[in-house]
């Protein structure tokens, strides 16, 4: 899995991107939570719980479906943060799915339940190209870590900051610009 510091990568890129006018400050927030949620499944370990299992790390919280409904509730609850309803829920839905997407580019694992609760068949990238983050807070502090975080910065990172540049760019040349040649007899 790519570590918790690159999971907000994707929703900050579009937040950014995008601008504060259509993703509000709230929403990104709500997004970037969102981006992370799915690890608290870690905590299946500590439960006994297989990894492997679908309730097991990249089992069920890592799937698309339950990223869309965490998504819609997540849209309903934010109603009133300037932003529709249908655009918060497509940005959180993009949020939580970015996370088991990104970590079926991992090159370890047992793969991400994407389809649970219809499949709990676990999938990978045909391109495993992100260094799998260790989940061990010793090991990520050694030279693996710097290895995993070199990475992320290669694979999610720099990609982000592409995607957020464009998505500016396209903002930017969609706004109106002012008149070439103002009226001077307007200005008084």
């Amino acid at each position: 899995m790519p570590t918790i510091l690159s999971h907000p990568a994707i929703p900050l890129a579009v937040g950014v991107g995008l601008g504060s006018k259509v993703i509000s400050r709230p929403l990104l927030f709500a997004g970037i939570a969102l981006s992370v949620l799915p690890d608290f499944d870690v905590i299946a370990f500590r439960l006994g719980i297989p990894y492997s299992a679908e309730f097991g790390h990249r089992g069920f919280s890592h799937s698309l479906p339950l990223a869309g409904v965490v998504a819609l509730l997540g849209a309903l609850a934010l109603r009133k943060v300037n932003t529709p309803v249908r655009m918060s829920a497509w940005f959180l839905f993009l949020s939580m799915a970015s996370h088991g997407i990104l970590d079926a580019f991992t090159t370890g694992g047992k793969g991400i339940a994407m389809l649970w609760p219809f499949s709990e068949q676990r999938f990978f990238s045909p391109f495993q190209v992100i260094e799998v983050s260790p989940l061990s807070l010793a090991r990520f502090l050694s030279s693996r870590g710097v290895t995993v975080l070199i990475s992320e910065l290669q694979w999610v990172w720099l990609p982000s900051i592409c995607l957020a540049l464009v998505l500016i760019a396209i903002r930017l040349a969609r706004r109106p610009s002012p008149p070439l040649n103002p009226d001077p007899a307007a200005s008084g």
